[in-house]
């Protein structure tokens, strides 16, 4: 009788993993001004039959929490028990920018601007250094989580990289209410795994410094999907909800500055000429609508109450 094939051992900062193993490796980054070391949490999950290795992160802007809490409840609920392949965790990645509520590093710079970063260089581009050496070489594919920025909430959705076509599977197997397309930026940790042949999606949902429940769910229940279709969960259902492909999106912006009042809610099919909003002055003297530039989805509002001529109020996509 011929003998199972072995999943494979996983080496992260030194320490190895063999197969039926799970184990917690943390990847040391600096330390603060009071000499405190400040390090990186990786949950590792190695089963016994091989697979593929597949990373969950969140966290790499700091002050994006719903992710955090994502992984947080999964590792809580002990959701990660394989039937094959290797489950990477990382439910922090920028520590610096969660204990400051900051979505940078304290220097101010981006760790998602920063890949794949140097071994001498910023204090963000030695995070990345160090994470696209020890953690990316390990992977197949993986889902980065994330919110919006500042106050913008984004309804939850699934972006992918259109030249890579098994992110595109990935982000139709997550099976999130809405999912599309997004160009590479230069120095993100998606362009950097682009670059070694290493399938990711992120997924957006929500606002940071705040937990969005609907996020979190739809979160834990993509995780999953994937899992499952990759045949490494058994012990979970996948789901399955009518999903929305957006073709093209765009910003409506603001023509002046003053109050903003949304008058829709995110994540619903939108008309054109349809008013999403007022701009309205102090004094109630003036004001502007705010009207639907197409056909389409609604799946980020900007929640800042006073703005600038400019400013980002929605995103749109049809």
């Amino acid at each position: 009788m011929p003998l199972e094939e072995e999943n494979k051992i996983l080496k992260i900062n030194g320490d190895e993993i063999k197969p039926g193993e799970n184990k917690l490796v943390r990847i040391q980054i600096s330390r603060l001004p009071t000499g405190t070391l400040i390090d990186i949490p990786v949950h590792v999950f190695n089963a016994k039959k091989p697979g593929p290795t597949v990373l969950l992160q969140a966290g790499l802007h700091g002050d994006e929490i719903n992710g955090v809490e994502t992984l947080r409840r999964m590792l809580e609920k002990n959701d990660f028990k394989l039937e094959k392949g290797a489950v990477i965790v990382v439910p922090i990645l920028n520590i610096f920018g969660f204990i400051h509520f900051s979505r940078d590093v304290p220097d101010g710079k981006d760790v998602n601007r920063s890949f794949p970063g140097t071994k001498s260089g910023s204090l963000a581009s030695r995070m990345a250094y160090h994470y696209t050496n020890e953690i990316l070489p390990q992977v197949d594919f993986g889902i980065d989580l994330h919110t919006g920025g500042g106050q913008r909430h984004n309804y939850p959705q699934v972006r992918y990289t259109a030249e890579d076509k098994t992110s595109k599977k990935i982000a139709e197997i997550f099976n999130a209410p809405l999912y599309f397309a997004s160009k590479l930026i230069s120095g993100s940790f998606r362009k950097a795994a682009f670059n070694m042949q290493k399938p990711m999606v992120v997924y957006e949902a929500g606002e940071s410094m705040r937990f969005d429940e609907f996020s979190i769910q739809t979160a834990i229940a993509g995780i999953k999907n994937v899992l499952c279709d990759y045949g490494m969960l058994t012990n979970s259902k996948s789901t399955r909800k009518e999903m929305v492909h957006l073709q093209t999106t765009r910003w409506v912006r603001a023509s002046r500055a003053g109050m903003f009042i949304p008058e829709v809610e995110n994540g619903v099919a939108i008309k054109k000429g349809q008013t999403l909003g007022v701009i309205t002055d102090t004094f109630a003297k003036r004001s502007k609508k705010i009207l639907a530039p197409l056909d389409g989805y609604m799946f980020c509002i900007n929640h800042q109450a006073v703005i600038n001529q400019g400013d980002a109020l929605f995103h749109v996509g049809r």
